[in-house]
């Protein structure tokens, strides 16, 4: 489907909008993770409101196809963009992580059924999408649909992740597609220091995978690197997004502090004071979102 420049100004507003909705759920509650949420916005905009098939008035679809997390830790930017496609109100936002919620801390199929898997120990994700493929090849249904698997870059510290890379490119699990968001961090510091990726397409292509790159956070760019991926068929396809930590917030971006810290509950060296930090935040995104409308008009 045809990325117009209407469709990318919908996508940018909408973007925004949901990141709005991350930094208001995380001051309401003083917990969750921010610069994964933040960074992984463009990426979930685009599939939701335009790549996935997907209903959320039908939340069971056969046919739908499936979308994998498995760093269930950015789920506030799962939930906003959910809340947003339709599929609860927006108010209920507000209660993330709160004691009865649905929106648990980390993502939980028995209080969402119509979450694809529930996740949370990192490195399970992918396991659980070579399954789904799997599943799929055997019901004779991997040329009808597409498993997309969202995964961390830190999460590839984990052996399992390996052990599913290896299994997907010995099966060429065609219509298998992996998102990374190499945001470069993790709760300890920078990936490369706190166990060294790189060269980490190298390694995929040595597992027999289509390795593509892109920035996640070109709209077009993104599209065109999930085109590509839907068009392999005969390996499964990773695509190694480049994202921004805490895109959108001037403060926050490239800073791994604020991976698992949200705004408004600790006073950090070189940032604002904590009672200032959602104010600020919401400030930034509130006057890009009129930035955003000036420049299509």
């Amino acid at each position: 489907m045809t990325l117009t420049d209407t469709k990318i100004k919908e996508l940018e507003l909408k973007a925004n909008a949901i990141r709005q909705s991350i930094i208001e759920m995380l001051l309401e509650e003083k917990s969750g993770h921010t610069a994964g949420p933040l960074g992984m916005a463009d990426i979930f905009t685009l599939f939701y409101f335009h790549i996935l098939r997907h209903d959320p008035k039908n939340l069971f679809w056969e046919e739908r196809d499936r979308l994998v997390l498995s760093n269930g830790h950015i789920c506030p930017v799962y939930y906003a963009t959910m809340a947003h496609a339709g599929y609860f109100p927006l108010a209920e936002l507000k209660t993330l992580r709160k004691f009865g919620t649905r929106l648990q801390g980390h993502p939980h199929r028995e209080y969402m059924p119509w979450l694809e898997n529930s996740s949370g120990p990192l490195g399970a994700g992918l396991s659980q999408a070579v399954g789904m493929a799997l599943a799929d090849r055997i019901d004779g249904k991997d040329g009808s649909r597409f498993i997309y698997a969202f995964l961390s870059d830190g999460e590839h510290d984990e052996g399992n992740t390996w052990e599913a890379i290896m299994l997907a490119g010995k099966n060429k699990l065609r219509n298998l597609i992996a998102i990374i968001d190499r945001n470069n961090i993790q709760i300890d510091g920078f990936t490369e220091n706190v166990m060294p990726l790189e060269p980490l397409a190298d390694k995929y292509r040595a597992f027999n995978w289509h390795v593509l790159e892109a920035s996640g956070h070109d709209f077009q760019a993104m599209h065109a690197a999930v085109e590509e991926a839907q068009a392999v068929f005969e390996k499964p396809t990773v695509i190694i997004a480049h994202t921004i930590p805490g895109k959108g917030v001037d403060f926050m971006e490239r800073d791994f502090k604020w991976h698992g810290t949200p705004p408004g509950i600790s006073d950090m060296p070189g940032e604002p004071p904590k009672e200032k930090q959602g104010e600020l935040a919401l400030r930034e995104l509130r006057t890009l979102q009129g930035k955003i409308k000036s420049e299509h008009e």
